[in-house]
């Protein structure tokens, strides 16, 4: 049986042109926190793609770019979850966009769909430009989701 007392590896790797996704990275840090699971935030570009395979918890944060696709700066990362394919890695996938473009957080969906394949998927979120107070309980529940999805992780691999 698994110890009840291990915490999950979380990293929380994100790109973020305005500063909306950075502030979205912020906040789920932040609930990660006060629930006591430790969680690493990097910027992509800090983040050490040979790595990704340490972690347990891996929450990609994305804006999009042009007509719904993933920022250039992200491709690696993209790239790394294809080939890395550990479906005992959970996942999940926020994005901040503009709701005017006919692909909302277009990037998003990219990467929900990779990681759908490739890692076991927890959840996204997609928020309207700079998150606002009424989207806090929105990362709870992403949270949550991401919490259910690594307890579930754990009891199949005591199984």
């Amino acid at each position: 049986m698994a110890s009840t007392n291990y915490k999950p590896r979380v990293a929380i790797v994100y790109a973020s042109a305005t500063g909306n996704t950075k502030a979205a990275a912020e906040i789920l840090q932040h609930i990660c926190r006060q629930t006591q699971v430790p969680v690493s935030i990097f910027a992509i570009n800090d983040f050490p793609l040979a790595e990704l395979s340490r972690y347990d918890v891996v929450v990609i944060g994305t804006y999009t770019w042009g007509s719904g696709e993933i920022p250039k700066e992200l491709r690696g990362l993209f790239t790394a979850f294809e080939e890395l394919g550990h479906k005992k890695l959970v996942t999940a996938v926020f994005g901040t966009g503009d709701s005017c473009y006919a692909e909302f957080c277009g990037a998003v969906d990219r990467f929900r769909d990779m990681l759908f394949v490739h890692t076991e998927l927890a959840a996204t979120l997609k928020v309207e430009l700079m998150p606002q107070d009424l989207d806090y309980p929105r990362f709870e529940k992403l949270a949550a989701s991401i919490e259910a999805s690594w307890q579930k992780v754990m009891l199949t691999a005591t199984n």
